[in-house]
């Protein structure tokens, strides 16, 4: 539905970057913000230091209190990927500084609602816990933290969501998007957060000349890379070092036995392993224990270390993840059909929609709000049927709309309508009554319609330029995939140019293979036939025996196939010409 346009990049100066890189790298890489040659290393010396996180060192003190007083510790999870990696983080981390009394709470996203609740903190306490720590939440956990002072334990929070107006009473509170906190990096996940703190309790012991000053923290980057990859935070430079070693370290087999396990279940190589399989095959895996089922599948098979166990875990995670597809196609098939009872023009959608239907999963709408967002190019708040009456929202954006920003603005002017939200620029969860649902739709499309113009959704695919026959080669491609991990932030190239079409066909039911011949206009003439691929397309359009010429926008690809590696293009959009 969404109507997409092609547009290169203006130039930059690209004078501070290495001259042996060639014309269009040192382009691409001053575009995406890299400032020197030290950027290109990513290695751990590279990374900002833990000290200018506010209250880092504060928490560190009071972990290590715990663990020399034999205080029992309970971890307080989140239901995703990167709750789940920063869960298992600190339940592997921890022991080895001395943590004896450990223990996890994760909480049920159909049961118990997000965060630390109060119901929470009682479990913790019936468990003997007297510090509570949270990983990748816990930024408005007000009634929870309250109510963990009653019973006289202390909260550490760690967490990345945007805090509200105020913050709860906790003894300390790591979060990079703290306004007080000068940490370079605000784009950390919650599982950077909680490496950061590993780094600060190892910088202590080194203080007080203990053995546990000793351990190596970076054993662990292997779960870093997965929780950051996963939650799609920006990949600064900070966060393609920690990416980038976490990678080096699932490449070289140095990694968690379920990771491991995880990829052999998706048919991936670890040798071979890009950023992108993390948050294609991995990610997804772990996230549908959390949608479908109980996170604790995801993060025991993080934490085991039988060989036989993390087999089982990941057939059953595998398992989830199809179960997880059939539903959303499900889903995705009502939202399709009340796209069409529009039967809007493109121009006459709402800015943001507002999609409800009983019946629909509250594991999946997560899912289903991003794939409509991709096809209509809009905001979309996709909500599910919960208990007593409410309905429980999740929020996707695009570029430009801060959608937890405008649901702030929804509650200021009408805070009867949404009980409880939170969230980023472009994803953020909500949890409204449902008697209210079309007021709050209202309220939401008069304050969209003040704050998006039609430029933003416009819907642009930015590319970085055409290629020369030298550059349209393997070993040029080689290189691409040398200078990631790319990434949200830190998007993987794109070029564009005109190709003449010597083969199409429809392979899989949707996807159109082609076999095309570059036309270069930069220096003339024709180039070697090359394989490209075009996923979901119209089939009612496509294969088109008239279409001799196309205008593609494409990133550059290594196909693997029988051991042999081929160049191939993946294709972003197509223009017949």
């Amino acid at each position: 539905m969404s109507s997409l346009k092609t547009q290169r990049r203006a130039p930059v100066d690209d004078s501070h970057l290495p001259q042996h890189l060639s014309p269009v790298l040192r382009q691409l890489l001053a575009q995406r913000g890299v400032a020197s040659e030290q950027e290109l290393l990513l290695n751990a010396k590279g990374l900002l230091h833990f000290s200018a996180l506010t209250d880092s060192e504060r928490a560190a003190q009071r972990i290590a209190r715990a663990i020399a007083e034999q205080q029992g510790i309970c971890i307080v999870g989140d239901f995703d990927a990167d709750g789940a990696t920063s869960t298992a983080l600190l339940m592997l981390a921890l022991p080895e500084f001395g943590a004896q009394k450990l223990h996890y709470l994760v909480p049920n996203r159909f049961t118990d609602g997000y965060g630390l609740t109060p119901k929470l903190v009682d479990a913790a306490h019936a468990e003997g816990s007297q510090l509570i720590i949270t990983v990748d939440n816990g930024i408005a956990a007000h009634a929870g933290v309250e109510r963990a002072n009653q019973l006289g334990m202390d909260v550490i929070i760690t967490d990345h969501h945007l805090p509200g107006s105020s913050m709860p009473p906790a003894y300390a509170i790591v979060n990079p998007t703290r306004s007080d906190c000068a940490f370079a990096s605000p784009n950390l996940a919650g599982v950077g957060v909680a490496f950061y703190l590993l780094l600060a309790l190892r910088a202590w012991y080194r203080q007080q000349q203990h053995p546990a000053a000793g351990v190596n923290v970076a054993q662990w980057l292997d779960l870093v890379a997965l929780g950051t990859v996963a939650d799609v935070v920006s990949l600064d430079y900070n966060n393609r070092i920690l990416v980038q070693q976490g990678l080096a370290r699932i490449r070289a087999g140095q990694c968690r036995p379920g990771i491991l396990a995880l990829l052999k279940a998706s048919g991936r190589d670890p040798a071979k392993l890009q950023a992108t399989d993390l948050g294609f095959t991995v990610a997804p895996r772990i996230n549908a224990a959390g949608r479908l089922d109980d996170i604790q599948i995801g993060i025991e098979c993080l934490l085991s270390n039988d060989w036989q166990k993390v087999e089982r875990l990941a057939g059953q995670l595998d398992g989830l993840n199809r179960e997880r597809r059939q539903t959303e196609q499900g889903m995705r098939e009502d939202a399709a059909a009340y796209l069409a009872e529009l039967s809007f023009a493109e121009q006459k959608l709402p800015p943001v929609l507002s999609l409800h239907q009983s019946g629909w999963h509250q594991g999946v709408i997560g899912i289903l709000a991003g794939r409509v967002k991709e096809q209509v190019y809009r905001p979309v708040i996709a909500f599910a049927d919960a208990d007593q009456g409410l309905l429980k929202g999740s929020a996707r954006s695009v570029p430009g709309v801060h959608i937890r920003d405008l649901l702030e603005r929804v509650y200021t002017l009408a805070p009867h309508t949404i009980q409880a939200f939170g969230g980023h620029a472009m994803a953020a969860g909500l949890t409204i009554e449902k008697i209210h649902y079309d007021e709050f739709t209202q309220v939401l499309q008069d304050v969209a319609r003040d704050w998006i113009d039609d430029d933003i959704l416009q819907q642009v695919v930015w590319s970085d330029g055409e290629l020369t026959a030298a550059e349209l080669s393997l070993s040029f491609a080689e290189q691409l995939a040398a200078l990631g991990p790319w990434g949200q932030s830190f998007s993987e190239p794109v070029f564009d140019g005109v190709f003449r079409v010597a083969q199409q066909r429809i392979v899989g039911e949707k996807h159109l293979k082609l076999v095309v011949q570059p036309q270069f206009s930069n220096e003339g003439g024709s180039g070697q036939t090359v394989d490209a691929i075009a996923f979901n397309v119209d089939t009612t359009r496509w294969p088109d025996p008239q279409c001799n010429y196309l205008r593609l926008a494409y990133k550059l690809q290594l196909n693997e196939f029988r051991g042999k590696t081929s160049l191939q293009l993946l294709v972003e959009h197509l223009e017949p010409l």
